[in-house]
């Protein structure tokens, strides 16, 4: 059901079942999936790639034209999964010439007034919490959350089920399976709560957490947490996980927590 005073181009390519409010804009190169809602007042702009089931709330903008000093207007897109959900007056950038585009996955939530600039690739069933004010080509596996108010460096790495607390300012890459919390931002623990909501383990959790008392709490460099770490524990998906992202981190991880701060469960 389109209403008869919202703008549509004619040229743009919105799927059967599509709801589009009163006062919404569809620019011409847009493709919107199956089933999806849009808000009044929101704008889908150029370059939008819109999957099915998505709710697009009031006043958000969807593919706005990069806030980057060095995009010179070249043909770059916005991709959003299936079952996402933007809520009111939230921004997405798409791309430049970096990447090209900027990626959000299936079944996201981008609640009220949050940021996510120009080549971002967000991964599926992540989390971003209202204000939260996101750099360009910043990184987020999938399941992670940011808490609100947060402002994220460009190209940080967020590792997939990782929390990171409101307010927090990221300027390091946060490893998978952790929470981050302080400032500066620092190592607060694994995220155990939310991996036995997502269907770990005792036995994965508490592998997980022994890899990160290397990396945090045996004293060692992250080239000799490592090490120590392939020698001395079982390869597993996560141990591996936590190993790449950590040997590929370009602006370094997080810091390690004082001795006060850790979590007793870790």
């Amino acid at each position: 059901m389109i209403q008869p005073l919202a703008y549509i181009h004619p040229e743009a390519k919105i799927a059967p079942n599509v709801i589009i409010e009163p006062f919404a804009m569809i620019h011409k190169d847009v493709e919107i999936g199956e089933g999806t809602w849009i808000g009044s007042h929101a704008i889908i702009n150029d370059g939008a790639r819109i999957g099915k089931n998505c709710q697009i709330y009031p006043g958000a903008v969807i593919s706005s034209t990069p806030q980057d000093l060095k995009f010179k207007g070249e043909y770059t897109l916005t991709y959003i999964g299936d079952n996402t959900i933007i809520r009111e007056y939230a921004t997405i950038s798409r791309g430049t010439e970096e990447h090209w585009k900027t990626e959000i996955g299936s079944d996201c939530l981008i609640m009220a007034y949050s940021h996510v600039a120009h080549d971002c690739r967000i991964g599926n069933n992540c989390i971003i919490v209202n204000n939260v004010q996101m750099a360009g080509h910043v990184h987020m596996g999938d399941w992670a959350i940011i808490a609100g108010s947060s402002s994220v460096r460009q190209f940080v790495k967020i590792g997939a089920h990782a929390m990171v607390a409101g307010g927090s300012l990221v300027r390091k890459d946060v490893p998978p399976f952790t929470k981050a919390a302080r400032e500066p931002l620092s190592y607060a623990g694994v995220n155990s709560i939310g991996l036995r909501r997502r269907g770990f383990t005792n036995e994965q959790i508490n592998d997980i957490q022994e890899v990160y008392r290397y990396i945090y709490l045996k004293g060692f460099n992250n080239s000799e947490a490592l090490e120590h770490i392939e020698q001395d524990l079982p390869a597993t998906p996560e141990r591996d996980l936590i190993v790449n992202f950590i040997r590929n981190a370009d602006r370094g991880i997080i810091k390690a927590p004082s001795a006060s701060h850790v979590d007793s469960e870790d």
